[in-house]
């Protein structure tokens, strides 16, 4: 997708001198349920933001406020320095949202639907065209835009969806879970095209639950539990935050692998993580004294008479620091 394709133009008199997001205690409540526990956010400009959370943690209901479709129930929320309550019409003109399911018109073709769109935003037949034919292009449709988006695959009607987003380029792009449901493939080009879109001067907020998406993408995350901001940084801090280590081990026989698995809980006082791969265990350690309970485990390992192919100690994952920091919120609720 090239400069010319992304349509480096902005809104007239819009500020890029502030955040692109910022919020302030922000709260919203249905009923007795509170979505948004006192937000607070700041997404700087031209990055991919990821914002992370169990389903239920307030991301969805951020998101909506964030795009105007529903009204804080307190506190400030800012896009590029435009109020969402008391400047919605600003903050629109800066946005675009792609939600958790395609938008696009199943009956149209791809090519009618993006120029459909782009109509509505004000381009003139020949213009909507051209805009329709490069993006369908740039998003590799080429061959699909005569054929109506029922007969696309996932990965193509997802493509499309996004192309919509961007007919007119907004200098605030919110994806929200975009890749639920894409096979890998799929999910990869998905990946490529919010980096594109990113190099070309736009900020994308990036809601998700898959954690090697936001790994890869996000330049800073922030983890939200129960409507407020748990942890924030970028993948690298939030990795070093979590203060462990992680042991990673491979062994030779699967039928060891119920023994290996008590002894790391016993030896490391730890959650063991199974892998899908049976002959894969891993483990958080504390840094502190981190070899010297590797050491233990092997020794363990070695007099219950498991074989190891390969022992390896290093950083957490981000699925680790995510379960560990939403575990840990969850204690704190309990305890009171």
């Amino acid at each position: 997708m090239t400069a010319s394709t992304a349509e480096k133009s902005r809104t007239p008199g819009g500020r890029r001198d502030c955040p692109a997001i910022e919020t302030t205690g922000l709260t919203k409540s249905f009923g007795a349920h509170r979505a948004l526990d006192g937000l607070d956010l700041t997404v700087p400009p031209g990055i991919v933001y990821g914002v992370l959370g169990p389903n239920g943690a307030g991301k969805t209901t951020a998101v909506k406020v964030l795009a105007t479709l529903l009204r804080p129930g307190g506190g400030t929320a800012r896009v590029f320095g435009h109020d969402v309550s008391a400047e919605p019409d600003a903050v629109r003109a800066r946005i675009s949202l792609t939600g958790q399911y395609a938008s696009v018109d199943d009956v149209l073709t791809g090519a009618e639907n993006l120029v459909m769109l782009a109509r509505l935003l004000g381009h003139g037949k020949a213009a909507a065209r051209r805009r329709a034919g490069r993006l369908l292009s740039a998003f590799g449709l080429d061959e699909a835009a005569g054929r109506q988006v029922k007969t696309y695959s996932g990965g193509m009607r997802r493509r499309l969806d996004i192309a919509a987003s961007i007919i007119r380029t907004p200098d605030l792009l919110v994806l929200d879970e975009p890749t639920t449901g894409l096979d890998p493939r799929s999910r990869v080009q998905v990946w490529d095209i919010v980096r594109t879109i990113v190099e070309q001067g736009t900020t994308v907020l990036l809601t998700t639950q898959y954690l090697e998406e936001a790994d890869r993408l996000a330049a800073r995350i922030a983890v939200i539990d129960r409507g407020r901001v748990v942890a924030e940084g970028t993948p690298g801090e939030l990795k070093a935050s979590a203060g462990a280590g992680t042991v990673h081990l491979r062994l030779c026989d699967p039928a060891d692998r119920h023994t290996a698995e008590a002894v790391l809980a016993r030896v490391l006082s730890a959650r063991v993580e199974s892998d899908p791969d049976p002959l894969v265990l891993s483990a958080l350690v504390a840094v502190a004294g981190a070899e010297k309970q590797a050491s233990a485990v092997l020794a363990e390992l070695d007099d219950a008479g498991v074989r190891v192919d390969s022992f390896t100690l290093g950083r957490p994952s981000l699925d680790q620091v995510f379960l560990a920091l939403t575990e840990r919120t969850a204690g704190q609720e309990t305890d009171g």
